[in-house]
């Protein structure tokens, strides 16, 4: 059929009531015209009637109406350029193929089109497929100047759609972003420049959010729905033919929910040009809503029940080769795109003086730990929190909220977790994680809470997770789930650093002794060298001078010191540590396997710079002691080194290092260590001059000359 024929057959189609099933034939018709049509009126005409068709907008199909749009203007873009230079390099005589018009000037026909009788939220899917068409994957169609024309075209159709609410509304605020995420990476920064970041960041979060992106979390209501138990072990089964997984497969396939990483970039450029600071907060305040009812739908599914290490047990092969892991993978997208939207508002936090004052700036902070808290389930996963933009977000909302004790203590009674229960009653995994996150946060807090706040907010229940009779230690923990370890070094970091805090010096000698205790029952099984080792050298340094507690209990560090003494002479065991739980390779900090015995020595020599000054010479000799008391003489190499780096490389102060010179030179510490001779007799008869005979040495003199005689 002649191109004429065929536009005033596809205009007429554009006038039909819409249906489904001309819908395709009438997208395939206009890319056909736009690719053919030689006239550039016609070209002008079919775009404007495209953009008012009532067989493509009377009922459209969301975003992918909008989205087959811009690929139909991108296809025929590509064409034209194309085509534009086979004809060029065609011979002499040779038929053009296609309409045979030139870029630019295809280009100004169908910009033409966009008229004032059709949205302009329609016009910049129409702008943006051309741009993609002719400038995407490093092409270049255009003339320089009509590029910069056609990018501030898309820069100022999409302000002035994002600034008409009315008519534009929502599916048109989210044709707009959709643009927008798929022309950011060609536009040039002086025009991106022009986008109006405050009406730019809510059309992004309300498009990330909303039906179009991911619906608020409400699809993991529809799978709680759908997921049913059976069998004695209570196994889960998720039917793959289930209303939910097809409801996972088609939120998968929005054009939204595929490009969640540009979209966040976006969300991440509209919030750090934005110049009124009220639609940050409201986007911020946005995030927290949408984050809150997510881990409630999460808290509220049977799969929030299921450990990770468990779900081999408890889930069907079916479900956990099908759905699970298509669920995971859009959680752990959505988490990114969270973070990634949070990081610019909380660096706005230490920038914007509208945000970082005394009024907001703590606000901000906290909503931000609420939003990080309510990810937990997500973040802590296999650890999926672990990259630089959440890192930077967390840290730097703690670094906010510390300089706001009241703001401090309300955190932490809004989110502390319920103590750990004994006996069987182990939590589910979304509880763990919150309560992870909890003690995470609160080992931060310790140096701007009041005391009467951390003994009730942080050492509570932190000591309570260490008691022996906590669920992390019954038998229905077995085998141990997934955050068990990481629950276990948590709550010794709270307390040790609530114990390194001075004004939390009345706390310290009531603690220490219950915490030495349980550091003594967690070693080996639930702690690694390396964390007894720097747990039980911190505590050695706030038990001495210049910490309070040293003065009031002047005896608590050499108790300490004669209990891991005797703790390594009596019972240790000297076989090789098996990594803990969740860890893949050997139990120290050595890349070495190494004995119970020789982790307690090594913390020991670890001790020795916080003893106190009058006992440091008798715990030198001790711990050369016990340190050749290891039979093994690869591990008592390791001890020896780590005895030699604590005297010479710096570790103790003046007064300590010449107490150690001394008993090196000539108290026996040389033969000690290096030779592995045991105390000399001088150091167990007593103190003497340097040079006089003992009276051990004179009897066996005398015994000598009494056996010659």
């Amino acid at each position: 059929m002649p191109a004429d024929n065929l536009l005033a057959t596809a205009l007429r189609a554009f006038q039909r009531a819409s249906d489904d099933g001309d819908t395709g034939k009438i997208f395939a018709t206009t890319t056909s015209l736009l690719i053919n049509l030689n006239n550039p009126l016609n070209l002008s005409l079919l775009t404007s009637h495209f953009l008012t068709a009532r067989a493509i907008w009377e009922s459209p199909d969301g975003l992918s109406t909008c989205l087959r749009v811009m690929s139909i203007y991108n296809t025929a873009a590509i064409h034209i350029r194309k085509n534009e230079v086979d004809n060029a390099n065609a011979p002499t005589g040779v038929l053009p193929v296609g309409s045979g018009l030139r870029s630019d000037d295809w280009t100004r026909a169908i910009v033409k089109g966009a008229d004032s009788k059709s949205n302009r939220w329609l016009h910049v899917l129409v702008l943006a497929g051309i741009l993609m068409g002719m400038e995407g994957d490093d092409r270049r169609s255009l003339s320089r100047g009509l590029r910069s024309t056609l990018e501030q075209a898309v820069v100022t159709a999409a302000n002035l759609a994002l600034e008409d609410q009315i008519q534009t509304g929502v599916l048109g605020r989210g044709a707009v972003v959709l643009a927008l995420v798929f022309t950011f990476p060609i536009i040039s920064n002086s025009a991106k420049s022009l986008l109006n970041g405050n009406v730019l960041v809510p059309a992004v979060v309300e498009a990330m959010l909303g039906e179009e992106g991911l619906q608020q979390g409400d699809y993991i209501s529809s799978i709680t729905r759908d997921i049913t138990t059976t069998g004695p072990k209570q196994d889960i089964i998720w039917n793959v033919n289930s209303i939910s997984v097809a409801r996972l497969q088609m939120l998968e396939s929005r054009p939204l929910s595929q490009n969640l990483g540009p979209l966040a970039l976006l969300a991440s450029f509209a919030v750090q040009h934005a110049t009124d600071y009220n639609s940050i907060l409201q986007a911020h305040e946005q995030l927290l809503g949408f984050t809150a009812g997510l881990l409630n739908r999460w808290s509220l599914c049977p799969l929030s029940s299921v450990d990770l290490f468990a779900e081999t047990k408890l889930l069907t092969e079916e479900t956990r080769r099908g759905p699970l892991p298509m669920l995971w993978e859009l959680l752990k997208k959505t988490m990114y795109a969270v973070i990634a939207t949070l990081q610019p508002i909380v660096g706005r936090s230490l920038l914007d003086p509208h945000i970082r004052n005394d009024r907001i700036a703590p606000v901000v902070a906290t909503k931000t730990l609420h939003i990080l808290r309510n990810l937990s389930f997500i973040s802590t996963r296999q650890g999926a929190g672990a990259f630089q933009m959440y890192a930077f977000t967390y840290l730097t909302s703690l670094d906010i909220i510390t300089r706001y004790p009241d703001a401090c203590v309300t955190f932490l009674q809004e989110t502390s977790p319920p103590l750990p229960q004994t006996g069987n009653d182990v939590p589910s995994p979304s509880i763990q994680a919150l309560t992870l996150f909890y003690l995470n946060t609160a080992e931060h807090l310790t140096l701007s809470l009041p005391t009467p706040a951390c003994e009730t907010l942080i050492i509570t229940p932190a000591t309570a997770y260490l008691s022996p009779t906590s669920w992390l230690t019954s038998p229905a923990n077995n085998p141990p789930s997934s955050l068990t370890l990481e629950l276990f070094e948590a709550s010794h970091s709270c307390v040790l650093s609530a114990l390194s805090c001075p004004q939390h010096g009345s706390l310290a000698a009531m603690i220490v002794p219950f915490y030495i205790d349980c550091l003594l029952t967690s070693f080996p099984s639930r702690i690694s060298p390396r964390q007894f080792r720097l747990a039980f050298s911190t505590v050695m340094q706030i038990v001495s001078p210049p910490f309070p507690v040293s003065a009031t209990h002047p005896e608590l560090a050499e108790t300490l010191l004669e209990m891991l003494r005797f703790r390594s002479a009596e019972g240790a065991s000297t076989a090789p540590l098996l990594p803990l739980n969740g860890q893949t390779g050997p139990n120290n900090n050595n890349d070495e396997a190494i004995s119970e015995q020789a982790a307690l020595v090594l913390a020991l020599v670890d001790a020795l710079p916080s003893v106190p000054l009058p006992a440091l010479e008798e715990w030198l000799t001790r711990a050369a002691e016990a340190m050749n008391a290891i039979a093994d003489p690869t591990l008592r190499k390791i001890v020896r080194s780590c005895f030699w780096d604590v005297l010479v490389n710096g570790q103790m102060d003046v007064e300590r290092s010449a107490i150690g010179v001394a008993w090196w030179g000539t108290h026996g510490g040389r033969e000690m260590v290096a030779l592995g001779y045991p105390r000399p007799a001088a150091a167990v008869d007593g103190f003497v001059m340097s040079g006089a005979l003992t009276q051990r040495v004179e009897e066996e003199g005398q015994a000598k000359e009494m056996s010659r005689l």
